[in-house]
């Protein structure tokens, strides 16, 4: 199987290409900028802003892809929302790597956000609850945005797909906290130096999804819609289980064997502060089974950490 994958510098896309091509399979990555983790993963340098569509056609068909795999996005919550021309950008690029899936005839999986349900006050959320009248950010309406380009251009040209709506994902390879700060590997290098940290809202409960558990889904949907046996779907991927901030920190702590120091905020602009997902729709169409709660997970995110030499 040959797979293209937008924003393979980043941690999903450079977990995914490794997985993928452990077992065998050929990838090519397209991302602006070089992996800061790896050098093995083949890629173009495409900045996916600009004018690429016939580009992007032309890798598709040149290479053979059978499936493009669409994870290309700015997305910090809070940083587009201070810079709001970013979730344009977020717009513009879905909008044409989906035209170039159209004109390639090449199916797409689309990495989508918890974010487009808005901040709804509820334990459990299925794929049929997203309010897509109100949208929370400017980060929330770009995902609600490449997701009506997705179903849009499915029902207008055919174009198979599978919708996926991450939640928190972390783990290895997410530590590129010069370019973008992502809470899990923010607290663990805070934590680690014994710098004070702040909890912007309290109260707030968020569905942390493992890395591996993230993949094994996405590399699930690969199987089930290229071979034609699931398509046109939009699954919730994440563990299922929520936790607060102040369990997130406390996990790391103890991981780390130190006393945190921490502060409390109210929660920032366009934030969701309660998100667990429902993911039966992923066990029944793809056999998804996540293996990893959020206390395990961090054990393994503060190893990778320090074998990788970001901790002292």
């Amino acid at each position: 199987m040959k797979v293209l994958i937008t924003g393979s510098s980043g941690m999903i896309g450079t977990n995914l290409a490794l997985r993928l091509m452990q077992d065998g399979h050929t990838v090519l990555g397209v991302d602006y900028r070089n992996n800061p983790w790896t050098d093995c993963i083949p890629f173009r340098t495409i900045d996916l802003r600009k004018d690429c569509i016939g580009r992007l056609v032309e890798l598709i068909k040149g290479f053979e892809i059978d499936i493009v795999v669409h994870l290309a996005a700015h997305a910090k919550v809070y940083e587009l929302v201070v810079e709001p021309s970013r979730a344009l950008e977020n717009v513009v690029i879905t909008f044409k790597v989906v035209e170039s899936a159209r004109l390639a005839g090449v199916p797409i999986i689309f990495g989508s956000s918890r974010e487009v349900y808005g901040d709804i006050h509820r334990h459990v959320t299925n794929e049929g609850c997203a309010d897509f009248v109100v949208a929370e950010s400017p980060y929330s309406a770009s995902k609600i945005s490449g997701e009506a380009f997705i179903y849009s251009f499915a029902q207008c040209y055919g174009l198979p797909y599978i919708v996926f709506r991450f939640s928190n994902v972390y783990g290895r390879y997410d530590n590129d906290l010069e370019r973008m700060e992502r809470v899990t590997p923010l607290f663990i290098r805070k934590i680690a130096q014994g710098d004070p940290i702040v909890i912007f809202g309290k109260e707030k409960v968020l569905d942390f999804t493992y890395i591996d558990d993230c993949i094994e889904g996405i590399y699930s949907g690969i199987r089930e819609l290229t071979s034609g046996r699931v398509k046109n779907q939009t699954i919730n991927l994440a563990y299922g289980e929520g936790n607060s901030l102040d369990q997130l920190v406390t996990f790391i702590a103890e991981a780390l064997g130190v006393e945190p120091q921490v502060s409390y905020r109210a929660s920032q602009p366009g934030e969701v502060t309660r998100y667990v997902a429902d993911v039966t729709k992923a066990r029944e169409l793809l056999g998804y089974h996540p293996q990893t709660p959020l206390s395990e997970g961090i054990k393994k995110a503060v190893q990778w950490q320090k074998e990788a030499g970001y901790l002292a």
